[in-house]
């Protein structure tokens, strides 16, 4: 159970930390400096209209980046909160479920899936998704958490009681990414994937608790065994 009486991973969560979306130091932090460590992987449109797919967009904050690369940028979630703060950055929002993407076949250049693969019961279905929705060459970039002994352990026994962690209950280990069974379905799908590590940089990270940096870093590593990003093409 979460400090709220929530059980994790419950989508209302959301819903309760709405005005923190756009608070650099706010329970949402980590997803600023993970949405910047995306749009590092996004190529800029190359014609006008290009579309970006933004799954469980949350209150947008891919928003500034898939402006400056030049998309249409699409938002999918849930949550009314959050697609009405998407909406206020230039979002174009749509309530539906990562689940079953209310959105065409191929319709999209860019499908961003950002730390929601941990947060359904099948993640595969998700994938599924972004697959159906890329046209042929379009981009996937997504990041998640690792189904292992030290990713539940860092990301929930320790990330939720760090500042810039994740808000108390808003994981629930149990839905983990199995990255064995997300690669296998990425090759069944027609998705060329490759995963790294990502983590904070340490440096960043100090400057920013101590007040004198805006924004973290995402480094990346070797190890996917905690925090990993997947980055790839439709075939």
């Amino acid at each position: 159970m979460t400090r709220t009486g929530l059980r994790r991973n419950d989508p209302a969560q959301y819903e309760e930390l709405a005005d923190q979306w756009w608070e650099p130091g706010g329970g949402f932090a980590a997803l600023h400096w993970l949405a910047a460590s995306r749009a590092e992987h996004i190529p800029p449109a190359v014609a006008p209209g290009a579309l970006l797919v933004d799954l469980a967009c949350g209150g947008g904050l891919m928003a500034p980046h898939a402006a400056r690369l030049g998309y249409r940028h699409v938002g999918v979630d849930l949550g009314t909160a959050g697609l009405r703060l998407a909406r206020a950055h230039g979002v174009l929002p749509v309530r539906g479920s990562v689940l079953a993407v209310p959105l065409a076949d191929g319709c999209a250049d860019v499908v961003v899936a950002g730390e929601v693969l941990e947060h359904v019961a099948d993640d595969v279905a998700v994938l599924t998704e972004c697959a159906r929705l890329l046209r042929p060459g379009g981009t996937l970039v997504l990041d998640a958490l690792a189904d292992t002994r030290i990713g539940r352990f860092l990301m929930v026994t320790v990330a939720e009681r760090l500042p810039g962690g994740p808000p108390p209950g808003i994981h629930d280990p149990a839905l983990f990414v199995d990255r064995a069974r997300l690669l296998a379905a990425a090759e069944r799908l027609g998705l060329d994937l490759r995963l790294v590590g990502l983590r904070p940089s340490l440096r960043d990270a100090v400057a920013w608790w101590l007040g004198r940096r805006g924004t973290v870093r995402m480094a990346p590593v070797r190890s996917t065994a905690v925090v990993f990003a997947g980055y790839g093409r439709k075939r």
